[in-house]
């Protein structure tokens, strides 16, 4: 029998490919820096936009995998085509939906009220990384799903590091040899994602021509449901995500009406970037935990996820106060000067820095417990545990921290940053509550 620590080993190369991912809009935050204060806020202004896409993209990724892994582990090399095929035709679908996105944010952009400065960066920014998600994003979520269900997580990992070095390569062209400002760091993004795509691709067709030269799936049932098989997963995946772009437009939203709206949103970019690549072995351990939890159901060893889980949570624990709190200590001060405009960003964003380690502490629980769920075969929860957070708890909680900190002469963005964690932390403790009760009740049940 596997022992629990494996838990953490499978998520180590996963580690490496999310920093990676992350890393690909951290670069565009540091570029953007170099362009001032307005430049900055787009980025963090374009964030919820770029979750709707990610929701698309996790959703189909988490659906398509699935499928695809239990028809090799079925041996139906009909239905690996069937399914492809099926994802295709869902690919096409979206791609005239990211386009009209970034043709909406176009229009909208310079009706939002926001200061002009801000509005035009945003105009520009959003509607180039938005509409070239159509061309850039989607494509890969057949290769990247390929190589996932061929247990092929190394490949996933350099497939983002290609991502990261292009987009990197092209901001420095885009920007200083060109001159094309927000467009440039914009562009550099979409352009930079074919590199990863281009990867995953290659690394895909030699996975599949190696399964068809072996043979190893011969059987030709077809699935009567194609499209059902991936969209059982990933509409539930997608909504969750999509709750999460709901967060971020709320943020923007109240941000866009409170003192220095510029600076305040330009700073909570900043710490939302730095939180998400804090974040990252957290969501690469929740990514191996789905695969893991459902293994050991299978097995009737319900002791070995609660132990795994355990361990996994300790490790969050002593990441976030031994790894995450250090390092901020230590570069926030740096971060906050070389990102950052005027003073008053530069305060905000010093202020939010100093909480990454607590967002990291609220933020894990939630993030373990959906794809521990998913691996009892319970989409559910994951979706209601969404709602709550995102839709129930985070605006009333994000406004009244902004209003008692302005009371006390502080800041709004201080409270209201204080006010998500509180969101974050609640739903934590729920979820977890309802999944150590879920497991006792199956730990009886066997």
């Amino acid at each position: 029998m596997t022992r629990s620590p494996s838990l953490l080993r499978m998520a180590g190369p996963l580690v490496v490919s999310f920093w990676m991912r992350a890393a690909v809009t951290f670069v565009d935050t540091i570029f953007a820096a170099l362009l001032g204060d307005a430049a900055v806020a787009a980025v963090g202004l374009t964030v919820p936009f770029e979750f709707l896409m990610l929701a698309v993209w996790v959703g189909l990724s988490t659906g398509l995998t699935s499928a695809l892994a239990r028809a090799m582990g079925a041996r139906q090399g009909a239905r690996i085509r069937q399914y492809t095929r099926a994802c295709w035709r869902i690919i096409l679908a979206m791609v005239p939906v990211s386009l009209a996105l970034g043709v909406g944010i176009w229009i909208v952009a310079p009706l939002s009220g926001l200061a002009p400065e801000t509005a035009r960066a945003f105009q520009v920014y959003g509607a180039v990384l938005i509409g070239g998600s159509a061309f850039s994003v989607f494509w890969s979520v057949i290769p990247d799903s390929l190589v996932k269900a061929h247990q092929d997580t190394r490949s996933t990992m350099w497939a983002g590091i290609w991502t990261n070095a292009l987009n990197f390569g092209l901001n420095v062209l885009f920007l200083f040899g060109f001159h094309w400002g927000v467009f440039g760091i914009a562009l550099s993004t979409v352009l930079g994602r074919f590199g990863g795509l281009s990867y995953a691709l290659i690394q895909a067709r030699r996975h599949e021509r190696q399964r068809i030269a072996t043979g190893a799936t011969p059987g030709q049932d077809v699935d009567p449901r194609p499209y059902w098989a991936i969209l059982a997963l990933a509409l539930p995946a997608s909504i969750t995500f999509a709750l999460v772009a709901l967060e971020g437009a709320v943020v923007n939203a109240l941000l866009a009406r409170l003192d220095h709206p510029t600076e305040a949103i330009a700073a909570y970019s900043i710490y939302y970037r730095i939180v998400l690549f804090a974040l990252q072995p957290v969501i690469a351990a929740s990514v191996a935990v789905l695969p893991y939890v459902a293994h050991r159901w299978g097995q009737g060893d319900v002791g070995a996820i609660r132990r795994s889980l355990a361990q996994v949570y300790r490790a969050v624990l002593v990441y976030s106060a031994l790894v995450v709190a250090p390092v901020m200590l230590v570069i926030a001060p740096w971060v906050a000067a070389s990102l950052t405009e005027s003073e008053i960003t530069r305060q905000y964003t010093l202020f939010a820095l100093r909480l990454v380690p607590l967002a990291c502490l609220a933020g894990a629980p939630f993030l373990l417990c959906r794809p521990a769920f998913e691996g009892l075969n319970r989409g559910r929860p994951g979706v209601l545990m969404a709602v709550l957070r995102y839709l129930v708890l985070t605006g009333p909680l994000a406004w009244i921290g902004a209003r008692a900190s302005i009371a006390l002469g502080f800041a709004a963005l201080h409270g209201l940053i204080a006010g998500l964690l509180l969101a974050a932390a609640i739903a934590s403790l729920t979820f977890l509550l309802w999944l150590r009760a879920e497991l006792r009740a199956r730990a009886v049940g066997v």
